[in-house]
């Protein structure tokens, strides 16, 4: 057997300049919003459980927060009914918020939590329904009404400390309870975002469909200050859909959350190169 000196350094070489980082993280809670449009393959799932499974591994607290807005969209389509959505929100009937608990509650929070588990880890699955972890409240938008969409009105976090204290890799769908017990279907981002600051989070990562905030050039810009991604948006570098995410990481670091991070979901082991690299791969915006 030839071995391959060269591979074989590359590799020290990676773990070495990871350790700095793994020290520095270790105890500390991480909360990862894991998008719907990276979860499109196999493969794709496949690596995103192995970068949580040994965050888990090496000391941190990894809690996974899940959209699932393509999926949702795809069996509303089967069902004959059209999505439709008021300032990017999916206006949310009862029909529809039924489709959105079995996508999210079932089949898309069962998915990752089986991903998880056959990389190793120990996932449990919730949605904000349990334990009250996240009470919600109708949402008004501009007159407009959304049906089911709720606010987050607080979160409760004790069952996932309760989890984290006991090994296991809390995996939310984000599906809030109404004071009558009625369910509301909640933006994945806010509940992660909420939930961070909760938490008291060391980080925040979204993992989104988008390499990061560009430039106007199209480079990625990484370690903004919060005054610095206000100047962006307001001079209409960051635009369109990228807005609402990164008022979102705003949102979370405002709120004692050390950094956000928005990095491209779509890549092999995104979470790793992100945390674990100097150079990292997407935009941190710094507390």
């Amino acid at each position: 057997m030839t071995i391959d000196l060269t591979h074989a350094q590359d590799t020290a070489r990676v773990l070495t300049e990871a350790l700095p980082y793994i020290r520095r993280f270790a105890g500390k809670t991480i909360v990862v919003k894991y998008g719907g449009n990276a979860m499109k393959d196999d493969t794709m799932i496949a690596s995103f459980a192995r970068d949580i499974v040994l965050m888990k591994l090496v000391g941190m607290n990894p809690v996974v927060v899940h959209g699932g807005g393509p999926q949702i969209g795809s069996h509303l389509e089967k069902l004959g009914k059209k999505s439709e959505f008021i300032q990017g929100m999916r206006v949310t009937d009862e029909e529809t918020m039924d489709v959105v608990e079995m996508m999210l509650g079932g089949l898309v929070n069962k998915a990752v939590v089986a991903a998880l588990n056959q990389q190793g880890g120990r996932a449990v699955g919730l949605t904000g329904k349990d334990g009250g972890l996240i009470r919600a409240r109708r949402m008004r938008l501009d007159g407009h009404d959304l049906g089911q969409v709720g606010e987050v009105e607080r979160i409760d976090p004790r069952v996932v400390t309760h989890l984290e204290a006991g090994g296991f890799i809390p995996v939310i769908a984000p599906v809030g309870v109404g004071e009558h017990g009625e369910a509301y279907n909640i933006n994945a981002d806010v509940a992660a975002g909420k939930l961070a600051a909760v938490l008291q989070a060391e980080k925040i990562i979204f993992l989104t469909n988008a390499p990061g905030v560009l430039s106007k050039r199209n480079e990625i810009l990484t370690g903004l200050t919060v005054p610095q991604v206000e100047g962006l948006i307001a001079d209409g570098t960051i635009s369109g859909g990228m807005v609402p995410k990164v008022r979102y990481a705003l949102d979370a670091v405002n709120s004692g959350v050390k950094s956000a991070h928005i990095i491209d979901g779509r890549l092999e082991h995104s979470v790793l190169l992100e945390l674990f690299t100097d150079q990292g791969i997407g935009t941190l915006i710094k507390g």
